[in-house]
């Protein structure tokens, strides 16, 4: 029974941990939270950098909205300036194009008599020929 209990006992101390795997085992924790502690480290860099990249991305949509205002802002007065611009030139030219047909009418009328008169005077027929009105 003493040979038994021996073996076992030797058995049991090859199979379980000594003093220096325990302390390997010690070593290795250690390294893991430091490992632990690196990866936090990490992760507050990159809500650090997560938080500045949101930040630029916000002010990046400030100058766009920015922008967009001024670009509609400033065709919106070009357009309106045209606008303002070209209704005196309209109004004009409809002035100018009733004189042109005032003055036709008064043209041809005035053609009409030119020729019944050449009609009953012979010397304004010449003067009138040598021009060539009609």
């Amino acid at each position: 029974m003493l040979f038994l209990l021996l073996v076992t006992a030797l058995r049991a101390g090859d199979d379980g941990f000594t003093q220096k795997d325990r302390e390997i085992l010690i070593e290795l924790r250690v390294r893991m939270m430091e490992i632990d502690k690196r990866f936090e480290q990490i992760d507050m860099r990159f809500e650090q950098v997560d938080k500045r990249f949101g930040g630029m991305m916000s002010f990046m949509w400030l100058l766009a909205t920015i922008f967009t205002i001024f670009t509609v802002s400033i065709m919106s007065l070009l357009f309106w300036d045209r606008r303002t611009m070209i209704k005196p030139f309209e109004k004009k030219v409809a002035e100018i194009e009733t004189k042109i047909a005032q003055n036709k009418q008064v043209s041809s009328e005035l053609l009409n008599v030119l020729k019944e008169y050449a009609k009953k005077d012979r010397k304004f027929a010449e003067v009138v020929s040598q021009f060539n009105i009609f």
